[in-house]
């Protein structure tokens, strides 16, 4: 049950980076900004459209890649593995997000966005250090009950 929630909320989080995916592209400039410092680090918009997609792509098909190898597996190890990637499409949403918000001609103050970008690495990092634990955790425990 639970493999089945995590596989239709990766679904919809496949389509939620997708559809921010496009609408954050069609609001970027040609010059797409992505640092400034002593120095401006721009891309194309069209360069960074190509290296996105292929990012996103090659992330979400890891996932067909994983249920076809782990098929009669390990579900809590594949139900870790859909929420890792659910969490990359999360982050991909908010960086998309932040880089539109970052190439706008509005102002705003960047600091009260900065928690969403590293909440969002945080998650990433807890819930990849989740499966090590879990897995210990469940070695323990059925020694103990053996």
């Amino acid at each position: 049950m639970g493999l089945r929630l995590f596989k239709a909320v990766w679904f919809f989080s496949l389509l939620g980076v997708l559809g921010s995916f496009m609408y954050v592209y069609a609001s970027l400039p040609e010059d797409v900004i992505l640092m400034e410092s002593e120095s401006t680090v721009s891309i194309s918009r069209e360069a960074l459209f190509y290296i996105v997609l292929v990012l996103l792509a090659l992330i979400n098909v890891i996932v067909f890649v994983f249920s076809r190898l782990h098929a009669k597996g390990d579900p809590d190890f594949l139900s870790w593995f859909y929420g890792q990637i659910i969490t990359l499409n999360c982050f991909f949403i908010i960086a998309l997000s932040y880089t539109s918000l970052y190439n706008s001609s509005e102002k705003f103050d960047y600091s009260r966005i900065g928690w969403m970008i590293y909440g969002s690495v945080g998650l990433m990092i807890v819930w990849a250090l989740g499966w090590p634990v879990y897995s210990v955790l469940r070695k323990i425990l059925n020694k103990q009950t053996v």
